[in-house]
Order: structure tokens, then C-alpha cells, then sequence
């Protein structure tokens, strides 16, 4: 790796109002760019762009705002997302992928979920920058996720930010409790301290073997993640900085009091 790389980045999305919201995690990816360089294109593996039995990577050149969800402000289904694909770099990173054993493939008229377009909204605005999104695998656990990570481990070095778009717990039968009752602020509950307490803790000593068998080793593990495709993206960015990556937790904050919003930055080693 250069000593330019850009790191990769694990964001937590949030319910697809945290484009409108005011809130901590909202705040932050606002000013998510100004910390890094700019970008010639952002590579994003969605927890909502489920694919089983491979990789689907996206290779529309105008690719469509999709509002993949219900129930929320009418303003959310006009918001549009116009940033540009890259057919091109789809196509390498499909390349690589199968190069490292994956069965991948390019795949047109994907468009942008709300795990991509949602935060780059607020980190990008003006979205001119393109992007290409990556599938996750829900039936493969944080193994999969890790190597597949490691296949894009290139990226950036040559100037593509590489970001996992998931959420740290994502318990949403205890959510929609207080989502349904409109309360966004409450307490967190000790089963998500010790879960995003024993997380953090690994991720800050770059434990990778304790990370990727948290479903056994991490306390409230299932709790926090029922399924855990919305963990997944995490294990991608920290293969994709490469080994030895230094970790950092770059936003904490909580939503409906179980939904963990932690942001992780991974810096890969320079050489």
C-alpha cells in the first residue's frame, strides 16, 4: 500500500430518514468527506444488495435511486441519488473477485439502495463522484465477507474509497417499538453496551479471528443481529484496508436506543 491509500470506512446507515434527520450519525457523515482526500470513485457493499451463492457487482452507467422501503416521509421518495456508475471498474472488480475464487459477476440495471445512496447523500451531496455497489451474501458469515474484502484490497491504493454500509446492531423488532412511538432518543439497553462494548474492543486490537466468530464468542451476539447481513459490510471494509489495518472509531452514537450508529475507519499500513 502507498502512503496515499484511502482507508476503508464501515458505516452505519440507519433507517432511511437519516437523510432528512437531524441526529448524531446524520451530523457526522455530513462532514465524513472533509477528512479524506477526494475520491475517483466510491465502491459500496450494501447490506441491502443480498445476493446467495456469489457476488453481484453493479455495472450500470446511470444507475436508478431506489426507495426500498415503506412508511416514512413523502420527501424520501422524491430524493434522487444521480450519481454516475463506473461499467469499467465493475468489470475489474468482478475480475478480481473470481480471480480470488469468488463467483462473481457484473450485473446492470442494479441501482442505489438506501444502505448506499442514503449516506453518500449526506457525505457527497453533489453526486459527482461514481460509485459501485457490491453485493453481500446473507446465507455467509464474516469468513466470506473478510476475504471478500481482502480481493479489494488494490482499490485504495489507486484512489477508491471502499465502504461497508450496514449497522453496528440491528435488532429491529426492538426498534420498531420505539420507531412506531416516535422516539428516537432513549436508553441503551445493557445487551447493546456489551455487545458494541466487546466489538470495539476487538476491532480496536485488529483481533481478527475473535471478530469473525463473534456470533460465538461476542455476548448478545444473536440479540444484537437476529441475521446479521447488516453486519456483514463491516467484515468487507476491514479486509479491504488490508492486513495489519489500523482501526478507528471515527463516530458513536444510538437510535431507538438498540440501534448502534458506530462508524470505524481502517487505515491500511503504509509502505
Amino acid at each position: 500500500m502507498s502512503k496515499t491509500a484511502f482507508p476503508a470506512l464501515f458505516i452505519s446507515h440507519g433507517s432511511p430518514d437519516t437523510a432528512i434527520a437531524d441526529t448524531q450519525a446524520a451530523a457526522w457523515l455530513r462532514q465524513m468527506a472533509a477528512d479524506l482526500p477526494r475520491p475517483r470513485a466510491i465502491v459500496v457493499a450494501s447490506a441491502h444488495f443480498e445476493v446467495s451463492g456469489g457476488v453481484a457487482v453493479s455495472a450500470d452507467p446511470d444507475p436508478e435511486t431506489i426507495h426500498d422501503f415503506g412508511g416514512f416521509a413523502p420527501e424520501l421518495y422524491a430524493m434522487q441519488y444521480p450519481a454516475p456508475g463506473e461499467p469499467e471498474l465493475a468489470r475489474r472488480i468482478t475480475d478480481d473477485l473470481q480471480a480470488a475464487g469468488f463467483p462473481a459477476q457484473a450485473v446492470d440495471r442494479r441501482g442505489f439502495d438506501h444502505g448506499v445512496w442514503v449516506p453518500l447523500k449526506l457525505a457527497y451531496p453533489d453526486a459527482d463522484i461514481p460509485v459501485v455497489s457490491v453485493s453481500v451474501d446473507p446465507n455467509k458469515g464474516p469468513d466470506h465477507h473478510f476475504r471478500l474484502g481482502q480481493a479489494l484490497a488494490e482499490l485504495g491504493a489507486e484512489g477508491v474509497l471502499v465502504i461497508g454500509s450496514g449497522s453496528f446492531t440491528h435488532n429491529l423488532g426492538e426498534a420498531f417499538k420505539l420507531l412506531r412511538a416516535g422516539v428516537r432518543e432513549a436508553d441503551v439497553p445493557g445487551w447493546v453496551q456489551e455487545f458494541t462494548g466487546w466489538m470495539n474492543e476487538r476491532l480496536a486490537k485488529n483481533d481478527v479471528d475473535a471478530l469473525i466468530d463473534y456470533r460465538r464468542e461476542a455476548p448478545f451476539a444473536v440479540r444484537n443481529h437476529p441475521t446479521d447481513e447488516h453486519l456483514l459490510p463491516l467484515y468487507v471494509a476491514l479486509g479491504a484496508a488490508g492486513e495489519g489495518a489500523r482501526a478507528s472509531r471515527v463516530h458513536d452514537s444510538a437510535e431507538f436506543g438498540v440501534l448502534a450508529m458506530t462508524m470505524w475507519r481502517f487505515d491500511p499500513v503504509a509502505l
